[in-house]
């Protein structure tokens, strides 16, 4: 399935899942037989800490704090996971993938309501103000993302300001405006064994 972990590429003809849609190797294409459930389940899971690059520990903790959350346990979990601040700067397209949008945090490019803030998963809340460091505003690697922003747009619960070099965070996210194919029921089958 295509995660879209490669940034741009994976928006065009070049991306290798549209190349050629199986597993590498001798036997890729032998693998499409029938999964159990809890291979169906795992897969799934696997699939979203992958494309929110994750590790198993931090992925869990953010289960738990879902299923503590009122609400259903897998909306809650898609929410906090799209509240993170390096999915929330690739959403408004400051960065190509998320990767990169972490390695920008990391590094200090950008502010929380004029807070210096370098941990990729610090949860914004509604309000919040995302802006670019005056430093950082002269980098290549930025303004192509932001250039790149018309393709791939920018969710209804987040506002970008390009002129500005800031976003604002609206709302929380809700189910339907996440577009990413992720079936959350399955990893909540999956925890709850």
């Amino acid at each position: 399935m295509k995660l879209f972990l490669k940034g741009d590429r994976c928006y065009s003809d070049r991306c290798a899942f549209e190349r050629r849609g199986f597993a590498p190797g001798q036997h890729g294409q032998d693998r499409l037989k029938k999964m159990s459930d809890y291979a169906v389940q795992l897969r799934e899971k696997q699939k979203v800490k992958r494309m929110y690059g994750m590790l198993e520990g931090q992925f869990h903790r953010y289960f738990e704090k879902a299923e503590q959350q009122k609400g259903i346990t897998g909306v809650n979990l898609i929410v906090l996971l799209e509240r993170r601040l390096d999915n929330v700067l690739y959403r408004l397209g400051f960065a190509s993938s998320r990767n990169q949008a972490r390695q920008m945090v990391r590094h200090n490019h950008f502010l929380v309501n004029g807070k210096k803030v370098n941990i990729p998963s610090f949860l914004v809340a509604i309000n919040d103000e995302i802006t670019l460091k005056e430093k950082s505003r002269q980098m290549e690697a930025i303004k192509d993302n932001l250039a790149a922003v018309a393709r791939r747009g920018v969710p209804s619960w987040l506002n970008l300001d390009q002129d500005a070099f800031k976003g604002k965070v609206n709302s929380l996210p809700n189910r339907d405006e996440v577009t990413m194919p992720i079936q959350e029921n399955l990893i909540v089958e999956l925890y709850s064994k």
